[in-house]
């Protein structure tokens, strides 16, 4: 690799570092081509990306940064996990990780906070963005849904005892 592209690389994982919601730091020895090309596609589809980084180069980009904490965690081999999303990442990592013991989970950083192992596998298991947007909406909806059952009780009320005062009527 040339000075011009490790700088090139240093520059993105530099931005990389600064501007996701969560980084997560692991450890890939063993894994084959097919176990990582699902992995990376898994991460894809939750809106995250899993890639394998250079360790002097990861900890050059981690210098100017707020994340520069995490410099340790950077040794043997390793891949990061990186969403915007501080739940996508390291909910997908934690759940290959579970099923491939070749992967390992090692930390990372979420804004400001390093996290370790357990920090990381705490965010996998909180519910997503999304989720808990339908769960304020079905919390909006649900006081809508009973004024409108106790507002059309009445009526109802009201159409069954004319109806019931019609068969009687017609019974006679």
């Amino acid at each position: 690799m040339e000075r011009a592209e490790k700088d090139a690389l240093v520059s993105t994982l530099n931005g990389v570092f600064s501007d996701a919601g969560v980084v997560v730091v692991t450890h890939y020895s063993g894994l084959n081509v097919a176990e990582l090309s699902e992995l990376r596609r898994d991460m894809a589809e939750a809106g995250a990306s899993f890639r394998v980084t250079k360790n002097r180069l990861a900890k050059r980009a981690l210098e100017s940064t707020s994340a520069s904490e995490i410099t340790d965690l950077f040794t043997g081999p390793t891949a990061i996990g990186v969403s915007d999303d501080p739940v996508a990442a390291p909910r997908i990592l934690a759940k290959f990780a579970k099923a491939n013991e070749k992967l390992i989970i090692r930390g990372g950083i979420m804004g400001d906070t390093v996290l370790d192992e357990t920090g990381i596998k705490a965010l996998a298991d909180l519910p997503s963005l999304d989720e808990l947007r339908g769960k304020i909406v079905g919390m909006l909806n649900t006081p809508a849904t009973r004024i409108a059952g106790v507002l059309a009780a009445p009526g109802g009320q009201v159409a069954r005892v004319i109806a019931a005062k019609a068969e009687q009527g017609d019974a006679a």
